[in-house]
């Protein structure tokens, strides 16, 4: 398939299309939106930055009626992935007077019930505020057409599953549904087989991790020396940069370093409240800052097209982390750059990472002529790793924000009255349990677990 005119899209939702500068699908938007066209449930399983929101944005806002009620939902694991999701569902649907919200917690339940009371079409959503709204009727389901369920496998490995079964138990059983994950674990692939009706499924380079379009290398140093071999590649990057550390404190320190160093910096990270990461989100996005330094929190919810480096400051502790870590360069088929800095005590994890790697790897080593001298007692720490390597995948918890808790909006408790809020599973046989707090006052859910 040559263009989007093939697909028989809209006249509405084609102008913006051109406006965007989309020509050729990308393969999943090719096989995907003619069947969600047509009213078939899909699985789609395709790496990052593939065009995703865009597969299941345009069907959505096809099908879907002006002023006719919230008739699509599309639920998201993470606040800034809901944002995201929000606007180029927004921007695809410029012309088409659909009308867009995201509710997620962490922000003020007053924004968000003004903007559901506009009776928007669209809902976009973290799974425990989407289920508060439910409980307490702001969001009615009645007239859902479209369930989208967004990076699945990172809501299984947060623990949404439940509250996804709670939300999808409440929606119309003549739904579109469609999943979309870059990976299949069992628990996703039962939750479709109950959940979607005949879908057809549709893999995109499941088997490909290579990370297409991006020049990867690394560089094994001493973790002092990071700084300096950062700034240097920061100087020589044209285009914006963002730098994964794996931990709150390291990101902060990170941080301030570069600052020192007069750049112009922002960063994301799971203990700051939910207006400071949105804008620093605003700032990195306007192109007010070059750098953004993150966790792993915002691994999947950034989408900056002026991404030209990504350097992973510390190593990740999975396969998985990894390619969405440098997915966020080389957006929509552009180039980029992905570096790796080593330290010596995180040489085993990274030979695991590396046997996952498929295209071309640069050792940085070798290139700029920097020995690596790995003390004694740091060898034989080594070979014990190496001999006992770390699962990959999902089936060990990642640390997003920092140690072993992600932070994925902050963690804590809060009231819909705004601050920080975690997420709680969907109560047993799908029945909230009954509270002395009122339900607006209730514990909102948006971070899952406290590991």
């Amino acid at each position: 398939m040559n263009t989007f005119d093939e697909l028989k899209i809209n006249e509405d939702i084609m102008r913006s299309i051109k406006e965007l500068g989309f020509t050729k699908p990308f393969p999943i938007q090719e096989q995907a939106i003619p069947e969600l066209l047509q009213g078939n449930d899909v699985i789609g399983q395709a790496h990052t930055g593939t065009g995703k929101t865009a597969t299941f944005g345009i069907p959505m806002l096809q099908n879907i009626m002006h002023g006719g009620g919230i008739q699509g939902l599309v639920i998201a694991p993470t606040r800034e992935l809901a944002m995201q999701i929000t606007e180029e569902i927004k921007k695809v649907g410029k012309y088409t007077k659909i009308k867009v919200v995201t509710v997620y917690g962490g922000q003020g339940i007053g924004i968000q019930l003004d903007a559901l009371r506009r009776k928007p079409e669209i809902v976009v959503a973290t799974p425990g505020r989407l289920i508060d709204h439910l409980d307490n009727g702001s969001i009615r389901t009645d007239d859902i057409k479209h369930v989208v369920l967004d990076e699945a496998d990172v809501m299984l490995d947060m623990g949404f599953i439940e509250d996804i079964e709670y939300v999808l138990q409440k929606v119309p059983g003549n739904r579109i549904t469609s999943l979309f994950s870059a990976t299949m674990p069992p628990e996703i692939l039962r939750l479709s087989d109950k959940y979607l009706n005949n879908p057809k499924n549709i893999l995109i380079d499941s088997d490909d991790l290579s990370g297409e379009g991006i020049d990867q290398s690394f560089l094994v140093i001493k973790d002092r020396d990071k700084h300096k071999y950062l700034t240097d590649f920061i100087n020589e990057n044209r285009g914006q940069v963002i730098v994964f550390c794996s931990t709150k404190i390291r990101t902060r320190n990170v941080s301030r370093d570069l600052q020192k160093s007069r750049y112009k910096v922002v960063a994301i990270e799971g203990d700051m409240s939910q207006n400071k990461r949105e804008y620093s989100m605003m700032k990195f996005r306007k192109n007010q800052a070059d750098i953004l330094v993150a966790t792993d929190v915002a691994a999947r919810g950034i989408d900056v097209p002026k991404v030209g480096l990504v350097v992973n400051y510390d190593v990740p502790n999975q396969d998985m982390v990894y390619f969405h870590r440098i997915g966020r360069t080389a957006r929509a088929g552009a180039k980029g750059r992905a570096i790796t800095l080593v330290s010596y005590s995180s040489i085993a994890d990274w030979k695991f990472i590396k046997k996952q790697i498929k295209s071309d790897l640069t050792d940085l080593n070798k290139k700029m002529g920097i020995e690596v001298r790995i003390p004694d007692p740091l060898k034989r720490d080594v070979g014990r790793r190496i001999a006992q390597p770390m699962r990959s995948g999902y089936g060990r918890r990642p640390s997003y924000g920092g140690r072993n808790r992600p932070s994925y909006g902050g963690g804590g408790r809060s009231s819909y009255g705004g601050g920080r809020s975690r997420d709680g599973p969907a109560r047993d046989q799908y029945k909230r349990r009954s509270s002395s707090r009122s339900s607006y006052g209730r514990q909102s859910r948006d971070n899952k677990k406290k590991w």
